[in-house]
């Protein structure tokens, strides 16, 4: 007998702005202050939205895109910002105390 094993993509499973919202407070929870871990969790969402739009949408190339949320990327702020807009989010800082 034969198994047959596909790799497991979270952006498959954000369908909706609920599944999003939810995978991004998990990540925020999960991944605390770790910028990587925020970066790379856009990209998923990047991904599950449409790259391409997201492109159009920040005014930044669909590679560049790719680059800045890969691993090895380490976008600016500014990118940063750009993305979770068009992307419907936004940044917001909190006071701890």
């Amino acid at each position: 007998m034969t198994v047959k094993l596909s790799r497991y993509d979270t952006a498959e499973y954000l369908k909706s702005d609920e599944d999003i919202h939810a995978y991004l407070d998990a990540v925020l929870e999960e991944g605390g202050d770790d910028p990587a871990y925020i970066v790379h969790a856009l990209g998923i969402i990047a991904r599950a939205k449409n790259m391409s739009q997201l492109a159009r949408d920040t005014g930044l190339s669909r590679e560049g895109l790719y680059k800045a949320l890969s691993e090895e990327g380490n976008p600016t702020f500014v990118t940063v910002t750009k993305i979770a807009k068009a992307l419907g989010l936004q940044t917001k800082f909190q006071a701890t105390a």
